[in-house]
């Protein structure tokens, strides 16, 4: 199913490996800002070599398309991709907000509200040259889900936070806007200068010994998980 907006385009699927990797895989025809959103995955991934979990529509896992140069955004040097990570993270940050939620930013694109974990992010930018030509900005929010594994070092969803259950698409489409509002800030020196400002005054680091432990548990978490086979038809 597609839905078509002003500035963007979302596509949900039932299922599918990974969002970033089908974007990946559709690259030359798609146009910047589609989206592709997907109820279940297969394989989502994380930063490095984590892996995203998330049940069936229960939150929120997607990607979406940045295209640099003609025809898109402004052209972005490499040496900025940063502002990419910026614009992605004040993105759901704002989002939050606006539930009345508090977060902070993870060094380098995790979003925490107090000590856990609600959103992770993988960015993956393809270059052309000096420049970046594509970014994927993949994204997974922890919406609705109410149960984790205990052997999850620190989730939390927002559902858990304010006792609300959010529609799936409604809400995609609310960030979706607040990522093409953030992702236009790319376009003047101005609007890259605010993002930077912002990230920098919500953006906090983990101690070496705290970020070794929470990489410990994760790794350990998905040593544990054991494939099984799917129950669905």
């Amino acid at each position: 199913m597609k839905q078509s907006y002003g500035n963007y385009s979302i596509e949900w699927l039932d299922e599918i490996d990974s969002t970033n990797s089908e974007l990946r895989r559709r690259l030359p025809s798609l146009d910047n800002l589609s989206v592709v959103a997907a109820r279940y995955q297969t394989a989502g991934r994380g930063q490095g070599t984590h892996t995203w979990l998330s049940p069936e529509d229960e939150n929120l896992t997607f990607s979406i398309l940045l295209r640099f140069g003609k025809g898109g955004i402004v052209q972005l040097p490499a040496t900025e991709a940063v502002r990419i990570t910026q614009a992605a993270t004040l993105s759901i940050r704002s989002f939050l907000l606006s539930e009345g939620v508090q977060s902070r930013i993870k060094w380098p694109n995790d979003i925490w509200v107090a000590d856990r974990k609600i959103c992770g992010m993988l960015i993956e930018n393809i270059l052309d040259g000096p420049n970046v030509a594509f970014s994927i900005v993949g994204i997974g929010v922890n919406l609705n889900q109410q149960c984790f594994d205990p052997a999850l070092p620190n989730p939390v969803s927002l559902a858990q936070l304010t006792g609300r259950r959010y529609p799936l698409r409604e809400t995609l489409g609310r960030i979706c806007e607040m990522i093409c509002r953030r992702v236009a800030q790319l376009d003047t020196a101005d609007g890259r200068y605010e993002l930077e400002k912002e990230f920098n005054e919500h953006l906090f680091h983990l101690e070496k010994s705290r970020q070794d432990a929470l990489s410990e548990a994760i790794a350990d978490f998905e040593e544990g998980q054991q494939p099984v086979k799917d129950p669905r038809p």
